[in-house]
């Protein structure tokens, strides 16, 4: 699904934009994939998980990605470089047609500037465009209290827990919690 693209203002005035990847953004993606692995625990992989992806295989997700009808993507450019991605897919099953899942990241320099809610706002307009979605899911890693204030923010509850779902490479073990949105029409 292709997101035209839409500049904003950041709060420190910074412009920036969001919009669908582009075969030009992969190598810019992958940087923006192993700096924020960095900078955080609380994505799903560490930076050497990052390095095993091409550009060329970054381009083929998304094209992937674009020509879909079940999942979009977002980059957020900003200082020439991406700075943010965001995506939101769901399945075509009958059983769970009705429920989408979503995922967000933003580097460090970037955080509080208005671009994790801008994404969401569009993560969420897309879903409330299709009829089937009833509801969005995602997952926050326990700690993670920026990521959860901005997800309650956007009209997220905590649905469930799974414990020790997540463990460090010095053996500490996190908590995952889950949480789900209401489509509003």
């Amino acid at each position: 699904m292709i997101i035209s693209p839409k500049e904003f203002k950041l709060k420190d005035g910074r412009i920036a934009q969001i919009r669908s990847p582009e075969e030009k953004d992969a190598q810019g993606m992958l940087d923006y994939l192993s700096l924020s692995t960095e900078e955080t625990e609380f994505l799903l992989r560490y930076p050497e998980e990052c390095d095993s992806y091409t550009p060329q295989e970054e381009a083929q997700f998304f094209d992937q990605v674009n020509a879909s009808d079940h999942e979009a993507m977002l980059v957020c450019l900003a200082d020439g470089k991406v700075v943010g991605n965001c995506q939101i897919s769901w399945n075509t099953r009958i059983k769970t047609r009705h429920r989408a899942n979503v995922a967000i990241a933003v580097l460090k320099e970037f955080w509080n500037q208005g671009i994790g809610t801008r994404m969401f706002q569009e993560m969420i307009q897309i879903a409330e465009k299709n009829p089937d979605l009833l509801q969005i899911e995602l997952e926050f890693i326990e700690g993670n209290s920026r990521a959860r204030a901005l997800y309650e923010k956007m009209g997220f509850r905590i649905t469930g827990i799974k414990p020790n779902a997540i463990r460090l490479k010095d053996g500490t073990l996190l908590h995952e919690y889950s949480m789900i949105r209401e489509i509003r029409r």
